[in-house]
């Protein structure tokens, strides 16, 4: 088929899929807010030593204090005096002051009176927690999380640090006394008794969504914001159970050794294996059947990153209304809880003559999903820009929350969304390259069923050439041959109206579908410049404006 043919075909399939039923293609909200975590970072950090020798490896771990922290010990009577000289060493210059549990004194009201006056807290037992004595651990949960957001330090020591999560290999099943501290954690504390080992991978396969956290003797782990670190002698290993898509899956990490080690070896990111756990127990994602990127009303604007194509942001403005009507809103791509009120991105627009302008950022998903306040600007934007960073933060924030449905209608209303790098990716309903610790696994399990959906059926990756990722998205479609996957180059852009994306910018954006054999030279991808367009739906190149003495070789030309 000459280039001829192919053009008066697409043309073709373009109007018959343009008189479809418009439910064929509407954008819809079917992301669920309560099936994933609120809370996806503490504000303090948690630090477990279930079974330690030498309690100075917790220096490791615990921050430098100044001699003017205040650090108290709340020990069981049987600590022994060589421990508590320990923990001194530990936090010096601070000075850790101590007090034994008193018998007629529940927990929870000496834990009141010492939290209340600390920044570090140590709960040290030397005794398994009996049966009888569960109840009262319960009744501090409240309180010691309240401490951890207020972003207080907790150490649990001994036998106390088994109940630091949803529950422990080592305890009953219906045993409510568990202090949640560190979220969906199924603990097992002597991780390499192989007795430990059977009974956690056990438990799990029959406690959805949790992760098992196996400690070995002489280590010790901290969570800090999300992150999951070691210190000592032996490892941490996070395990999840097979699913009816999944295979079982662990990673070990053991303390860090050098600073040319892959964090991947030495840090586990929590809330990612969190999400993992929840996403093994819903339907298949992607879904295997073919998804058809379609925008029904309004247009997207995809940027590879690396700086903007000439003119494109006026044209972003244009779209949304012009300078006069247009409501612009800016969604910045931060870890961080605080931004500052003044962004560049709305200050530019402001200077180009943009007469309403508006940003929205937050952490907290209540938030995103209630507050009416934090809602109101996206209730009538005509536009949305999303910045550049790392994608997980977007999916964290907002994916499946009232302020999601929202950005979704402003394409409904015929609006413009535009976003670049990090902005780019979050466009498309499969979420590319959003593993929280490093960004060089294009697949992030976890966070693949993390994307916006403003487009279905399509991978988005960026800074293509220019980071050498063309293997990865190969890597990505053959384990998603449904998947239609999407390279943009840097200040290179896609502009997708209907199914129709039209490129523009100094660079390439390359389509890989994996449905068609690979080219004459090898590449699995369709590579187009500045002026080609593409049919997302169909697959098919409406418009190559690669210079014809450039182009490769194909069937099809003469």
């Amino acid at each position: 088929m000459n280039k001829v043919q192919l053009a008066v075909l697409t043309s073709l399939i373009l109007s018959t899929m343009t008189t479809l039923p418009a439910s064929s293609f509407a954008q819809v909200f079917d992301e669920k807010f309560d099936t994933w975590p609120v809370e996806t970072s503490i504000q303090g950090s948690v630090i477990l030593a279930p079974n330690v020798d030498d309690l100075t490896i917790l220096k490791k771990l615990i921050r430098p204090t100044s001699d003017d922290s205040v650090v108290r010990h709340y020990a069981s009577e049987t600590v022994s005096a060589e421990s508590t000289e320990q923990l001194k060493s530990v936090f010096e210059p601070a000075v850790i002051q101590s007090r034994s549990e008193a018998k007629g004194v529940s927990h929870r009201e000496t834990l009141v009176e010492l939290l209340s006056v600390c920044d570090v807290l140590c709960w040290h037992t030397t005794s398994p927690i009996e049966s009888g004595e569960t109840s009262a651990v319960l009744e501090c949960r409240d309180i010691l999380k309240q401490f951890v957001r207020r972003k207080g330090v907790i150490v649990l020591i001994g036998p106390i640090a088994d109940y630091a999560g949803a529950s422990n290999v080592s305890g009953s099943r219906d045993d409510p006394a568990h202090l949640g501290l560190i979220a969906n954690a199924l603990l097992a504390s002597n991780f390499v008794d192989t007795d430990q080992r059977w009974a956690l991978q056990e438990w799990l396969s029959t406690t959805p969504r949790q992760v098992g956290l196996g400690i070995e003797p002489n280590t010790a782990v901290v969570l800090n914001a999300r992150r999951l670190r070691v210190a000592g002698e032996g490892k941490a290993t996070a395990l999840l159970p097979a699913g009816l898509y999944h295979e079982a899956k662990q990673q070990s990490i053991a303390e860090a050794t050098s600073r040319r080690q892959s964090p991947k070896e030495f840090m586990l990111d929590w809330t990612q294996w969190r999400r993992e756990a929840i996403d093994r127990t819903l339907p298949q994602f992607p879904p295997s059947d073919r998804q058809v990127p379609f925008v029904e009303n309004g247009t997207l604007v995809i940027v590879g990153g690396g700086g903007m194509p000439e003119g494109l942001m006026a044209r972003i403005i244009e779209l949304a209304g012009g300078p006069e009507t247009a409501k612009m809103v800016y969604v910045p791509c931060v870890e961080e809880e605080e931004v500052s009120a003044v962004q560049g991105t709305v200050v530019s627009w402001k200077k180009s003559g943009v007469k309403h302008t508006d940003f929205i950022h937050t952490k907290d998903r209540n938030k995103a999903n209630s507050d009416e306040q934090f809602l109101l600007p996206l209730k009538d934007a005509t536009g949305l820009w999303f910045g550049g960073g790392r994608q997980w933060n977007f999916a964290d924030s907002y994916y499946g929350t009232k302020a999601h449905e929202l950005m979704k209608d402003v394409l409904r209303r015929g609006g413009v969304i535009g976003g670049s790098s990090a902005g780019a990716s979050i466009q498309g309903q499969y979420l590319a390259r959003a593993t929280p610790i490093e960004n060089f696994d294009i697949m992030a399990p976890g966070y693949e069923r993390g994307g916006l959906g403003f487009l279905t059926g399509v991978a988005i990756d960026q800074h293509f050439s220019q980071r050498g990722r063309q293997k990865d998205m190969t890597q990505l479609v053959e384990r998603y041959p449904q998947l239609l996957g999407i390279g943009l180059d840097e200040a290179t852009a896609i502009i997708v109206q209907k199914s129709t994306a039209e490129v523009v910018g100094r660079g390439k954006v390359f389509f890989y579908d994996r449905s068609k054999p690979a080219n004459e030279d090898g590449t699995d991808y369709v590579a187009l410049p500045e002026g080609s367009s593409y049919d997302l739906a169909t697959r098919t190149v409406i418009l190559d404006a690669t210079p014809t003495e450039a182009r490769p070789t194909t069937d099809g030309d003469q």
